[in-house]
């Protein structure tokens, strides 16, 4: 197999051949353009603590030490914030040699900081499938800033396969950018392509919202439906920088619009720790296409989930916060991110999860 991310058509042949399996039928909607969704199991175990299980465990033996009590999901249970689940997936795994994964929570997700990550048996690092994996997959949960209600069979995480070597270098990177822009204006590349924060919109001073602290639950099968007032915080400025409160959630766009040509795949990674105590993107998958028009498209926003973190840290409009890491695809994807799958957020500037109400 050609070294790079695996696309949709070999994730469906991995299926046939049983290098996925499940415990039901695999849906169509879960293959996206270069990942593969994956679905709650029918019970979370709520545990004393997150933990990882170490070369010589499985979970489920873990599970057995730290469990503190089951929680049924069937009909909707809720998970509460600042408690942590353990929830076998739907879905396991029989890697071939030379294969790796790696996971991240869906977008919608990310936004309402829901902590999602993916455990293995013998796992030694969160949301990475070690190479030739074979065994079953578990997501642990953990609410950050809203309590919220899940049930069986919900798509929170997803994960890219990735066969050989996938990372572009720097000289490639910019290859790729001569000939399909990746990023509106000139590209700032080190270690894949660095993004700023906009705090300086073009309409308006509305540059970002943050999460209320006392709040209702949320709903994951509830889209459109919750009013943003009843859980965020508008954050406005009129001189480009706001500070940030330790422990507050923020929901922030990048200056810079975005494009993933449909021969990559990229990962948003967190920048530096020196630039500042806080962590951006929790959700970090992007899609071929996301942000890409074969007629020449502007691309779209990368949205920042922000925490900081020890003290109150002043955010500057156009600092440097992150970047994102590119990676070939094995092939072209049979269909692309944005109107091919109905994506939610192609062309986004800042917004909030579907969950919200929006305009």
């Amino acid at each position: 197999m050609t070294s790079g991310v695996l696309s949709d058509r070999q994730i469906r042949d991995m299926i046939a051949q049983g290098g996925i399996g499940a415990a039901s039928p695999i849906l169509n909607d879960q293959i996206q353009p270069a990942s593969l969704d994956l679905r709650l199991g029918d019970v979370a175990h709520r545990v004393r603590a997150s933990f990882l299980p170490g070369k010589s465990s499985t979970v489920s033996e873990r599970l057995g030490d730290l469990t503190m009590h089951e929680v049924p999901l069937t009909g909707g249970a809720v998970l509460e914030k600042g408690c942590v689940y353990v929830v076998p997936l739907m879905e396991r795994l029989h890697l071939p040699k030379g294969m790796t994964g790696a996971a991240s929570a869906k977008s919608s997700i990310g936004r309402v900081d829901l902590m999602t990550r993916i455990i293995t048996d013998q796992g030694i690092e969160f949301d990475r499938i070690p190479e030739a994996y074979d065994g079953p997959l578990y997501a642990e949960l953990c609410p950050q800033s809203f309590s919220v209600v899940v049930q069986p069979g919900q798509l929170l995480t997803q994960v890219i396969f990735r066969q050989g070597k996938t990372m572009l270098s720097d000289a490639e990177l910019l290859d790729v950018h001569r000939t399909t822009p990746i990023v509106s204006g000139t590209p700032v590349i080190s270690e894949g392509l660095s993004f700023s924060v906009d705090l300086k919109p073009a309409k308006g001073d509305l540059v970002g919202y943050r999460a209320k602290r006392h709040t209702g639950v949320v709903d994951l099968s509830k889209l459109n439906h919750y009013d943003p007032a009843d859980y965020w915080e508008e954050v406005r400025t009129s001189d480009g920088r706001i500070i940030l409160d330790p422990g507050a959630f923020y929901i922030l766009v990048s200056r810079e619009a975005i494009a993933i040509p449909p021969n990559c795949a990229a990962e948003m990674a967190p920048y530096l720790a020196m630039v500042g105590e806080f962590r951006v993107h929790y959700a970090g998958f992007f899609d071929p296409g996301f942000g890409y028009d074969a007629a020449g498209g502007s691309g779209s926003r990368g949205v920042l989930e922000v925490r900081c973190h020890e003290a109150p840290f002043v955010l500057e409009h156009g600092q440097v916060v992150g970047r994102l890491v590119y990676e070939r695809m094995a092939e072209v994807p049979q269909q692309l991110y944005g109107a091919d799958i109905k994506s939610n957020y192609q062309g986004q500037g800042l917004k909030l999860s579907k969950h919200f109400k929006s305009g």
